[in-house]
Formats: structure tokens, sequence, C-alpha cells
């Protein structure tokens, strides 16, 4: 059934903001209200279209009046965020995934026009380390999370969503776990860590991750809001590729670092203001995390467009970026070393 009115969260982000438009190009739709603490850069806000922004806090009670005063009836989570990682925010971004999500669901509750839910959630939960399985699936319970972080923050945030669903029953629940997003459009770790000129790799590690592109992510919540398949969905690009693939075809250098060396580089990294890692993601860099999407495209009735080895291209074709070494160059340099060998 097809929504009414419909409440974005995140709308000052790309995700929040650019779901916000695609639904608001609905005509079935009546309404849409996207809502955040900032709004979007200008001409993210303009390609809304007919959207409202509101600037409301949902860590704030207050959110709750912005629902029943609209009467909304679908709710779409998408704040929730790990970006930016860095420990001086830390405690704001854990507020927001944590503590806002705790403050929309209670609203949510007192609502008796809200009738759907969709959670914009993270393939975080799984976590990732030498315990967690080659291939995660809906139904696996977390492993190697850390004791702080995004990975912990989606965990909580699910926590409190099943027990929201619990409380009320007649709310229909989608939550879709969301691998990482890559795309010439999007600015997250992932895409900064592969701008690197050169890129620090964990030594004798070579991790195979799954992206997923942001159309096919917008493409799947928009569908999460327009048509009723509650449940939890694994959502990411068909394939995996490992760092140094990606790093290959990126045309960087890799750098081998001992595990125990990545805190220092990430640090020197981050001081730089250039790329900012979270343990988190130090973590994934050492394994690395592949999900299993048959419920996906089975159940939910959606097979990405991209897979991942296409939107990791997309997002280096769309960067404009370059090789940061000749090919012809590095050609010449290793004919000159087999005439030395020889």
């Amino acid at each position: 059934m097809t929504p009414k009115v419909v409440l974005v969260t995140g709308a000052g982000g790309y995700v929040g903001a650019h779901l916000a438009a695609r639904l608001a190009a609905n005509p079935d739709i009546e309404r849409v209200l996207g809502v955040d603490t900032a709004p979007p850069a200008k001409d993210l806000l303009k390609s809304m279209g007919r959207a409202e922004f509101v600037r409301a806090d949902i860590r704030n009670p207050l959110i709750a009046k912005v629902i029943s005063s609209a009467r909304v009836d679908t709710v779409v989570h998408a704040a929730t965020t790990d970006s930016p990682p860095g420990p001086a925010r830390r405690t704001a971004v854990k507020e927001m995934n944590v503590i806002g999500t705790m403050q929309l669901l209670a609203a949510c509750q007192r609502s008796p026009q809200v009738g759907k839910l969709v959670v914009k959630s993270s393939a975080a939960v799984y976590g990732a380390g030498a315990r967690v399985p080659a291939v995660c699936t809906e139904d696996m319970a977390p492993k190697d999370i850390s004791s702080s972080g995004y990975a912990k923050d989606a965990v909580e945030v699910e926590g409190y969503v099943r027990g929201f669903a619990r409380r009320r029953p007649d709310v229909r629940v989608t939550t879709m776990r969301l691998t990482n997003m890559i795309g010439p459009s999007i600015d997250t770790v992932l895409t900064r860590y592969f701008a690197l000129p050169v890129v620090p790799t964990v030594l004798g590690f070579d991790a195979r991750v799954q992206l997923l592109h942001p159309e096919d992510a917008l493409a799947v919540l928009e569908r999460a809001t327009t048509t009723d398949r509650p449940g939890v969905y694994n959502v990411g690009g068909d394939g995996v590729l490992t760092v140094s693939q990606a790093i290959r075809r990126a045309g960087r250098v890799a750098v081998p670092v001992p595990r125990i060396a990545m805190p220092t580089a990430a640090r020197v990294f981050r001081s730089a203001r250039v790329v900012d890692f979270s343990n988190d993601q130090i973590q994934f860099l050492n394994y690395g995390r592949v999900v299993d999407t048959t419920r996906l495209k089975k159940d939910f009735g959606f097979t990405p467009r991209w897979s991942t080895r296409q939107a990791f291209d997309d997002y280096v074709h769309g960067r404009g970026m370059h090789p940061v070494l000749n090919p012809e160059r590095l050609a010449v340099l290793e004919n000159r070393i087999r005439r030395t060998d020889g």
C-alpha cells in the first residue's frame, strides 16, 4: 500500500535528501517531510522538489509533535551514520545513532497514524573478524563487534527496532542492512581511502569487500517505503573485490603496514584531515565482510543493478581518478629489472 505522508530522517545527508526527492516525485504520495539538524547543500535542497525540509533533531522528544501534527503514516529512518567517525565527534555521532533512534521510535509508538517503519541499517552489525563466516546471512548473530564504534551503534539500533516491533505489532517494519556504499558522488571513508595516492593495507591480509552503489541503495529504500515487505534484508552488489584488486583498479599504490602499526597510520591520516579510520574500519580492512542477498532477491524482489566491481569502477571513472604511476613507465622499469636479473 502506497503511503500518504512520509517522514525521512537524515535529510541533510546524501541518502536522506535523495530519498526524499525520489519519494516526492511519486504522485501517489501526498506529502514528504525531510528532517535533520541542518539542511542539505543548496543544490541538493533544490533537487528535493516538493519535499519539505523541517529542521528538527530526532534526539529531542519534540520530534513526536512533528509526526503527529503532520499525520505521518510512514517513517524512514535514514539518519544513522558512521561519518564523521573521528573520536572528536564520536559522542555526537553515537547520540544521533542511538539516542536519536530511541526518541524516534518512542514518537512512532505514541502515534496511532504510523503504520510503517523503514530502517536504513548496516551490514556492520555482523562485525568483522576471524570468527565471522565467509558469507553472512540475516539470521546470523553478531560476532567480533568492537566495544565502541558504529558497528556497536548499529547493533543497538536494531535491538531497539525489534523492541518497537514487539510493542507495535500493527506496524510493518522493514530493516535494510546495507553494505559499504561507493560511487562518484558520495563521500565516505572508503571513497577517501581508495583515493589516497599511497594506500596503507594490513600486512598479510587481503580482505574481501562487497560494495553497494548509492543508486541501488536509494532504489531499495524507495521500494521498501512504497511496498509492504516487512523483515530484515541484506543489501549488496553481486560479487566481491579484494582490497588489493580494488587498489589496482583505482591505479593506487598499496603499502602493506604491520597490523600493529595500523592505528598509528590511521592517526597520521586523521591528523592530516585526509581520511579518518575508526577501529571498526581498521578491523574491516583486516577481514572484510560479505553478505548473502538471496532473501533480498527472492523475498523482497530486488536485484541490485550494479555489481561490486561495476560500482567500484563507476566510482573510479566518475571521480576522474588516474593511475598514480604511469603504466608505460612501470613496464619500462620492469623490463630493465628483467634484463638486470638475466
